[in-house]
């Protein structure tokens, strides 16, 4: 079994499209960066690519490459989980958690988790997402900003 962890973080900003865990939120603002900016498949990514010791998502989507330019996180994660089972190993358990203080996430937390275990082909219930604040603390909480951060464990696969 390997273990991984990973975090990631965006500005929010206004106009911009709010995925997260491959699920579009209803607001005014969302992620700014590179892809679509997806933070918790971000965090996810790179706690995979973390457990196997295959670098992070910024070494196989260079953000300066415009090949990768609004591209589909849920898109990528397939990419990542490709490279995953080619080594060898398969999901045991993913579990996310995402740091926003607006909008309020718990209504969309089930089409979130249904939607990665839908692209990573396994159980629901191998798949947990939680949504919290800061309390108007940080960058998070002063909503400049969201980070998420997931932990993975994977599991080797025998012939």
């Amino acid at each position: 079994m390997r273990v991984g962890f990973g975090y990631d973080a965006h500005r929010l900003a206004a106009g911009r499209k709010c995925i997260l865990c491959g699920v579009a939120i209803p607001c005014g603002f969302g992620p700014d960066g590179h892809s679509d900016a997806d933070a918790p498949v971000h965090a996810l990514m790179d706690a995979m690519l973390g457990a196997l010791a295959l670098g992070d998502i910024g070494a196989h989507f260079p953000p300066g490459d415009e090949k990768w330019r609004n591209a589909d996180s849920i898109e990528l994660l397939k990419i990542v989980y490709s490279h995953v089972r080619g080594q060898g190993y398969t999901l045991g358990n993913a579990d996310i958690t995402i740091v926003l203080e607006q909008p309020r996430l718990s209504p969309y937390v089930p089409l979130m988790r249904e939607k990665i275990a839908e692209t990573l082909g396994t159980e629901i219930g191998r798949i947990s997402v939680k949504a919290t604040t800061e309390e108007k603390m940080g960058f998070t909480g002063d909503g400049a900003g969201i980070a998420a951060k997931a932990a993975v464990l994977l599991e080797e696969t025998y012939p």
